[in-house]
């Protein structure tokens, strides 16, 4: 049975979308395929997958490219949807791989050989009154991820500034998190095109996640992100997840106002009484939600929480008896 490809040509930008297939809801991660003179870049390929290698094997011969023609595979962020391939394609085509380093930092802590993460995050969503019916689930839905992201990659660093030949053109690095530290968004400031990632979608608000060990403020850090890449001059977005869109700067300014609506929707949960963090996720997000689900809206309703804590506007209770913390407002 043969492939179906499922791409999009943006000519008058140079670029070649391919719709990856990947697990619900979301169901496709958008990659980036540029050509130049210098070769082929590819940005952000995909969750490694039976399925998401037969697009892969397919492609090269629909799009006309070799694999020894790819000399760049560029990753937005460690998310397994836009770093699992990124091994798997550089053994096939002995490509570079770029990331920031702080990205890579989060590659070793979520999947790394001394990750405890299967440990610290229900331990951490315990502390915040998850049950013990969902943090049980934890474990063997964070090992699932394992498969997605293997063989890890050889990489290089992209910092702040740094500039990358894709397609022809040089593309800067702007590296913002929130939604992942150490996230890399590439402008090409002649034509303001941006390959955002998930640093900005369309119509759906990145996950904003507090996870151990890692960023103790992401909602903080997401906040500045949004308000510095709303100043870049953009014309056109090409966003990790969705459609390409035009209104980028105004995109950036309704994230930044759909969180502080969500910090003033939590204070009004407080207002009615002391809560944990568990309860206000369940307020906010409902619990009929799978465990994948579910891990994002307790890291998100906790960041919530911590920035709330951060702008003296809650206060995190000590822990009771049985081990769990609380938030009132302040």
């Amino acid at each position: 049975m043969i492939q179906a490809v499922d791409f999009e040509r943006f000519d008058e930008e140079d670029l070649v979308r391919l719709r990856i297939p990947m697990a619900p809801p979301l169901r496709w991660v958008n990659s980036y395929l540029l050509r130049g003179p210098e070769g082929v870049a590819i940005v952000d390929p995909g969750p490694r997958s039976e399925a998401s290698e037969a697009v892969w094997e397919a492609a090269w011969d629909t799009l006309g490219v070799s694999p020894d023609e790819v000399v760049s595979i560029v990753l937005t962020h460690h998310h397994p949807d836009h770093y699992g391939l990124a091994g798997y394609l550089q053994s096939l085509t002995g490509a570079e791989v770029y990331m920031s380093e702080r990205a890579y930092e989060e590659t070793g802590r979520m999947w790394g050989s001394g990750s405890t993460m299967n440990e610290a995050l229900p331990s951490l969503y315990r502390r915040h009154g998850m049950p013990e019916e969902w943090s049980g689930q934890l474990p063997a839905h964070l090992r699932s991820f394992f498969a997605q992201v293997t063989p890890p990659p050889s990489v290089r660093f992209l910092k702040e500034g740094d500039r990358l030949v894709m397609g022809g053109r040089r593309w800067m690095a702007i590296e913002t998190g929130g939604h992942a530290p150490g996230h890399l968004s590439l402008y090409e400031e002649e034509r303001r095109l941006i390959l955002c990632g998930d640093a900005v979608l369309p119509q759906i608000s990145p996950n904003v996640s507090l996870l151990p060990g890692s960023d103790p403020q992401p909602l903080q850090t997401f906040m500045a992100s949004l308000a510095k890449l709303r100043a870049v001059e953009v014309a056109k977005a090409f966003p990790g997840h969705r459609n390409p869109f035009p209104h980028f700067a105004e995109r950036c300014a309704a994230l930044i106002a759909h969180h502080e609506e969500r910090l003033a929707m939590i204070e009004a949960l407080l207002a009615r009484g002391e809560m944990s963090g568990f309860e206000v996720c369940a307020a906010l997000f409902g619990t009929d939600l799978g465990i994948h689900q579910m891990r994002f809206a307790m890291s998100e309703a906790l960041a919530h929480l911590v920035e709330l804590v951060r702008r003296g506007r809650a206060v995190e209770e000590a822990a009771d008896l049985d081990g769990t913390v609380a938030y009132r407002l302040a």
